[in-house]
């Protein structure tokens, strides 16, 4: 779903899979405060302030990357 909605939006993002890549796995365990559950997301903005989102949570992914619906 998240996958989906981002490509729907014309959001780029690149994938990682953390059940097959232990250095995907060890930086969402620094990022997340352990956490492991799936999806995460890792918003990076320019001025290099970073956001997460634990889940699908479309209404803080819409207000952290200004989508309108």
């Amino acid at each position: 779903m998240l996958k989906d909605y981002l490509s729907e939006k014309g959001i780029s993002y690149t994938e990682r899979l953390v059940d097959q890549d232990e250095t995907a796995k060890k930086d969402m365990e620094a990022i997340s405060g352990g956490f492991l559950g799936v999806p995460f997301t890792l918003i990076s903005f320019e001025d290099g302030k970073k956001e997460t989102v634990v889940g699908f949570d479309k209404g803080k992914i819409n207000l952290l990357l200004n989508i309108q619906e």
